[in-house]
């Protein structure tokens, strides 16, 4: 016989209550809500243990995504903030050595933000603490069930999104 997990009981206490309720449909968005406040938690630790706020990780995340090498203003627009916003942020980032400005190579007009060694190796800790959590529980399943799973909540991605649902980071 499988585990039982909360979601089970969390089930079983609202069946009588609402007779139509689908316990697949319940359970499944339920276990999908609590997997996402567990990680989100983990995350949110690991920037504690890295002594990073979220806006940080967040400006050193969109920077690593592009090569570690962006200008302000596409950084100002993947993280979908005014360019004044992201200078505050690179100024606070620079001062703890994560982050340099340099002239462009390109454009004399133009600085484009690096990172540091210092700065891809805390943010590449921050990432590391989420990604074991990940792969622990992932690691539950096998190849071909992990697999599935993602061609499964694929499908439900695409109908979300079809409905209007943001695409999100």
């Amino acid at each position: 016989m499988e585990r039982r997990d909360w979601t089970d009981g969390h089930v079983e206490r609202w069946k009588p209550v609402l007779p139509d309720l689908d316990p697949d449909v319940e359970g499944a968005v339920t276990r999908m809500k609590k997997l996402s406040v567990h990680l989100r938690r983990v995350r949110e630790q690991s920037l504690v243990d890295f002594a990073l706020d979220r806006q940080e990780f967040d400006t050193l995340h969109k920077l690593a995504g592009r090569g570690g090498k962006a200008a302000p203003s596409e950084l100002a627009a993947d993280l979908d903030l005014a360019p004044a916003s992201v200078t505050g942020r690179l100024d606070a980032l620079e001062r703890r050595g994560f982050v340099r400005r340099k002239p462009s190579t390109t454009d004399r007009r133009r600085v484009d933000v690096e990172l540091t060694d210092e700065g891809r190796a805390t943010w590449l800790g921050a990432m590391d603490i989420l990604g074991h959590e990940e792969y622990r529980l992932l690691g539950v399943l096998d190849n071909d069930e992990r697999t599935l799973l993602n061609a499964m909540l694929r499908r439900i991605m695409v109908a979300a999104e079809d409905r209007g649902g943001a695409a999100w980071d």
